[in-house]
Order: structure tokens, then sequence, then C-alpha cells
């Protein structure tokens, strides 16, 4: 397959094979990544944490108002972690409870989808920010194939990375195998011999190092070195067949899951987002809302168990969020609208578990953090959590805070807050 026919069928099939960004230069296979995983899971259209993990019942049938139809004294725990009694939060809450670090009361500043989406997983409102998972990619796997992987939300990179979409697996193998004429099958065939496909890798080296080599121009020897790069993501993405499932799971994050667990395990990948839809529930709030939030629950629970499965437990990290929360009660529609406070919930390597920070008032409101006793205080003292704060530690998390990509986006917050401890 030629140069310029493998690109196309990359860009066909939403793969962004072709590395980018400062090391794009680097004409060399990358070392596999073994570091930590970072999986983001965006619940699409604004979940309500008081349907969950911020819990705000009813005060009964006097209550003209309420903010839930269950009623404050149903309100369940687990370990430390208070949740609702809807859906299945019991089994989840009960099960990861001493792995979950729930932070509530987080101002994102807006009730705008994009806005909302863009400050939850860049850490601030300002445009043409790259996301963290972007930002991490660039500083571990600048080189790697599949560095980044997205399957929704907010995954603007700035140019410090490529992107990689991957809407139909079976592509990986027709990519990973330009050689085979059907991938996967007992006898695919073969287009060429071995004799001539090491012939055909040499004579293209060769090209490769004496076009270089007539070139004086820095960027075009960057842009022939990325082009000539994306060859070499072949291999890499062979080895990522190998670890792919037979058969994927069903649900909305778990087949998202499956490859980008496998793609850690081919050591081409360092973050990848994960999105489930539908919570943008402005009517029927809690028949159309709590079954969204039972899926969540059900992919999440079947990451850490396949990671588990796959021998990576402990280098996964898992980040959930959403846009924003949703209004105090119920509108006449029994539905709920945008509201700028929401929660972030995370599990896995270096995430404290059996731990709540922030909070908020009867009515969802956001209370101020007490740094000395990372406790939540009424009044004017304290620290509002905002997302810059939570992106200015998972940076540090990271170990990625002093480096010099991440530094050209520095967050505006001040504050350092604990939040890992």
């Amino acid at each position: 397959m030629e140069r310029r026919d493998f690109l196309r069928l990359a860009s066909m099939a939403g793969l962004g094979v072709v590395v980018a960004g400062p090391f794009a230069g680097q004409a060399s296979a990358a070392t596999p990544y073994t570091g930590k995983l970072f999986l983001f899971v965006h619940a699409d259209g604004g979940w309500d944490p008081t349907s969950f993990c911020d819990p705000k019942g009813s005060l009964g049938a006097s209550d003209m108002n309420p903010m839930n139809e269950y009623e404050a004294a149903a309100i369940e725990s687990a370990g430390d972690i208070r949740y609702a009694p809807m859906g299945t939060n019991a089994a989840f809450f009960q099960k990861w409870y001493n792995r979950l670090l729930v932070i509530n009361g987080i101002d994102t500043g807006t009730n705008s989808h994009d806005a909302g989406i863009r400050t939850t997983w860049c850490g601030t409102l300002t445009e043409g920010r790259p996301s963290f998972g972007a930002l991490l990619a660039g500083v571990y796997g600048p080189t790697l194939p599949m560095a980044y992987i997205s399957n929704g939300g907010y995954d603007y990179t700035a140019n410090v990375i490529s992107m990689t979409r991957v809407p139909d697996t079976g592509t990986l193998a027709r990519i990973a195998f330009p050689d085979e004429i059907n991938p996967g099958a007992e006898n695919p065939g073969r287009y060429h011999t071995e004799g001539t496909i090491k012939r055909i890798l040499a004579a293209r080296e060769a090209r490769h190092k004496a076009k270089l080599g007539q070139q004086r121009l820095p960027k075009l020897r960057e842009e022939m070195s990325t082009l000539y790069a994306s060859r070499l993501g072949q291999d890499e993405l062979k080895q990522l067949i190998q670890y792919l499932p037979e058969d994927f799971e069903q649900g909305p994050l778990q087949r998202q899951a499956q490859v980008a667990i496998a793609a850690y395990r081919a050591g081409i990948c360092v973050g990848a987002n994960l999105s489930i839809g539908g919570f943008d529930t402005h009517g029927d709030h809690d028949k159309t809302h709590i079954p969204r939030l039972d899926n969540l629950w059900t992919g999440v629970d079947f990451i850490m168990d396949y990671a588990a499965e796959q021998g990576i437990a402990e280098q996964l990290v898992v980040v959930m969020g959403s846009d924003f929360g949703r209004t105090p009660g119920y509108n006449t529609g029994q539905g709920k609208d945008h509201w700028n406070i929401t929660s972030m919930m995370m599990m896995g390597a270096g995430i404290p578990g059996n731990r709540i920070i922030g909070g908020t008032d009867p009515r969802h409101s956001p209370l101020n953090l007490d740094l000395a006793s990372m406790k939540p205080v009424e009044g004017g003292s304290g620290v509002r959590i905002k997302p810059g704060h939570i992106h200015k530690a998972l940076r540090k998390l990271a170990g990625i805070d002093t480096a010099e990509i991440v530094q050209r986006f520095p967050m505006a917050e001040e504050e350092d807050i604990p939040f890992f401890g």
C-alpha cells in the first residue's frame, strides 16, 4: 500500500495515526508506553448529581418544590459516601465506594453545553485550550500512533497531539495489515511476497533519507518525517490487534473501553475519551435520567473489572464528569434544566477512595471549601471549587504540571487544592 493510500484510508476511518506536535519530526518507532492509562468518562448532556453522589431528597408531602421524588430520610451511604436511593446506585456505590473520590459543589460558571463540556475537560471556559487528555498524550506519547483516543466529549488538541477516533474496529485490521487481502481471515491472502515487502520497505527508507537530505527548510523536513512516521505506526497497530477481544461487549461504554485498554496494552495509548449520552433531560427527568445513570454505572463497573482482568488495574485512572448539573427541583414537564453546579467522580491509581470533597446547600448551591480542614463552609470564607482547581491537581497527579507543553496553558486558579492527598 502506498503512503498516500495508507493515509487516505486512515483519514476515511477517522484514525489519526499520523503523529503531530513538537516531536513530530522524530521518524522512529516510539518506545511503548507503560505509565498510567487515563480514561475520561463523559456523561453527555449534563448529569444530575442530586440523583446520585450529592443527594437532596424531598421533605415529604408538605414539600411544595421537592428537589427529588425520593425522601431525604431514604438517602443511603456506602462508607463515607452518601448516594441517592435511585436506580442501581446502591449496587455501584456499595461495590466501589472504597475506590471512589467524589468532588461536589463544582462551579462550572456556565449552563451552555459547549462551554460546560470544555471547562469540565480542559479546566477553563477559555476557547482554544487542549483537553487534559490531549496534554497528557502530548507529554507522554507524542510519537505514538494512538496516544489519545476520543469517542466524543471535548477532545480539542491545540496541535499538541493527534487525536484518534475508532468508529469501526474492523478498520484497524485493514490498516495494521495493509498487505493482507482479507485481514483476520484464516487464509487472508497477500498482495506481495515477504521478499517483495522487504524490498519495498528498504526502498522507501532509502528514498525518505535521500529526499530528507535534499531539504534545508526545517518545516518541510518536519512534515516529511511526519508522513514517514505514519508508516512506522503499522507495526504498533499490529500489536493492538493482538490485544483486541474476539467478541466485544455490548453497551455504550464497554466497547470504547475495550479498544482503549487494548491500545494501552499494546503500548500505544496514554488516554481516551469515553462518552455516553442522553443526560439532557428537560422532560420526564426520573424516567429518562435514571436509566442513563444505570448504563453509566454498568459501563464503569465493567471498565474496572475488565482492567483487573487484563492486568492493568494498578495503572488505570478513571475520571467521570459532565457538561454541568441540573436545576434544583422539577420544571412543569417533570424535567430538570441546566444548572452550573456539578460534581465529578474519580477512581484508580493515586486516587484516595471513600472520600467526599466539597458540598452544596439544600438547594444545590455550592459551599466554599476550607483548605485547612478540607470541609465545606458557609459564608464568604474558603474557596469555591472550579474545574481549574481540579485540573491543576490532575496535572500534578499525572506528573505533567511542569512539562513545557502544559505550561503553555496555565490554569487561572491560584489555589492548589489537595484533592489527592
